[in-house]
């Protein structure tokens, strides 16, 4: 396996178990955890003067941050999405700034092309010739289209209200889509049911170490962007919760290698009809609890048993940061929002955290001159029947 110079193999994340870089392996062979990618950080030779130097745009640009080397990369040139300044929305907010990390620039329109790039560098170099995933949508269209760039099969298990953009494109990147009567959970069962006959390769959510590392570069650009200071904090929409665990692990290896003094608060959106994360949070359980009748126009955020949650819900206690839940209507509503006031196309998951972050405004949680950045995880397109439906709603 080719990796960089400065990774240093797996560590589980639940018993401290390591495991070899070159090891084929998901979750903890001890226990059953997460494993996370780890590094020498004191082998690590960068600043700012070379980050400067760099044309590379993409997350291949934080190279000596990555598992695996450029050369090696399964690749669409993922990373480099714009901060886009939202001064209408800050002063709506009454706070300082509102910032929105447009990932739905990326190459299949979601921030899942981040993760996806560097598991299926990972399946490349462990030589697997087939990947599976559950997934409401987006993260299996862009698991297909890296599948496809890197020469080897994908299938796919979506529910059957998948939106049709992200079935479509499943297809056309030439990955093999089961679509699955009702809901998620459904998609799960059929998923585990088919890897535990067949020889395929997992990128399940956590069940491969690298789509939430992927998901660290998020934090790295953002930092960047803001010439190398830190957000107030930063809102993302959330149902697996890799998004969350990716920017905690971010902020902490930057604040380790002193290009960041501190880390910003985090906090999770999620949909009322879904919230598993935001009901632990309110409870002070250290583990999300199934939800047992899902119910929310946000397919993305309609996961009623995340599988990393207790390592979502370390990071927002340890950035001082929180979990919200925002009704569907004002979901809708926030991401319309978003494209009349300041001409952002966002999804309905991104509508639930820029709604979200109108109801922490609301409560005071955020500062007259604070800097929030929403992350914005995948293209309007990909929903616009259902948000040009709100709008016919209400008679526009």
């Amino acid at each position: 396996m080719e990796t960089s110079h400065a990774f240093d193999g797996l560590r589980c994340l639940d018993c401290g178990e390591t495991v070899s870089a070159d090891q084929d392996v998901g979750r903890c062979p001890d226990c059953g955890g997460v494993l996370d990618p780890q590094y020498e950080y004191d082998e690590i030779d960068l600043d700012r003067e070379t980050l400067d130097d760099r044309t590379d745009r993409s997350q291949w640009r934080y190279c000596e941050l990555l598992p695996f080397t450029r050369e090696s990369a399964v690749s669409l040139d993922e990373g480099g999405t714009p901060l886009v300044e939202c001064p209408r929305l800050a002063d709506e907010l009454d706070v300082g700034r509102v910032l929105v990390k447009d990932d739905g620039r990326l190459p299949t329109g979601s921030t899942a092309d981040r993760g996806q790039s560097l598991a299926l560098t990972a399946a490349t170099e462990a030589d697997e010739t087939a990947v599976a995933l559950p997934s409401p949508g987006a993260s299996a269209q862009s698991a297909a289209a890296y599948a496809a760039r890197a020469g080897l099969d994908s299938h796919a298990f979506v529910p059957s209200r998948t939106p049709f953009t992200n079935k479509a494109m499943i297809n056309v990147h030439g990955g093999d889509m089961n679509v699955i009567g009702g809901r998620f959970g459904d998609a799960v069962e059929a998923f585990e049911d088919a890897i535990a006959e067949e020889s395929w390769h997992s990128l399940s959510a956590f069940d491969t170490p690298y789509r939430h590392e992927g998901r660290k570069t998020v934090l790295f650009e953002i930092v960047e962007q803001l010439d190398w200071t830190l957000p107030d904090a930063i809102v993302a929409p959330t149902g697996t919760g890799l998004s969350i665990a990716g920017l905690y692990k971010g902020a902490r290896e930057l604040r380790e290698l002193g290009f960041v003094d501190d880390l910003p608060a985090l906090y999770v959106a999620q949909a009322a009809g879904c919230a598993p994360f935001v009901e632990a949070w309110g409870a002070e359980r250290s583990e999300a609890a199934p939800v047992e009748l899902p119910d929310t126009i946000c397919g993305e955020l309609e996961i009623p048993d995340p599988n990393g949650s207790a390592h979502v819900l370390d990071a927002l206690a340890a950035t001082d940061g929180g979990a919200v839940s925002v009704e569907d209507p004002e979901i809708l509503e926030s991401a319309v929002t978003a494209a009349s006031s300041e001409g952002l196309e966002v999804g309905t998951s991104t509508g639930a955290a820029l709604g979200g972050t109108w109801r922490l405004a609301e409560r005071d949680t955020l500062g007259e001159d604070d800097c929030i950045v929403v992350l914005n995880t995948g293209a309007g397109s990909k929903d616009n029947d259902v948000l040009r439906s709100h709008l016919m709603g209400q008679g526009i």
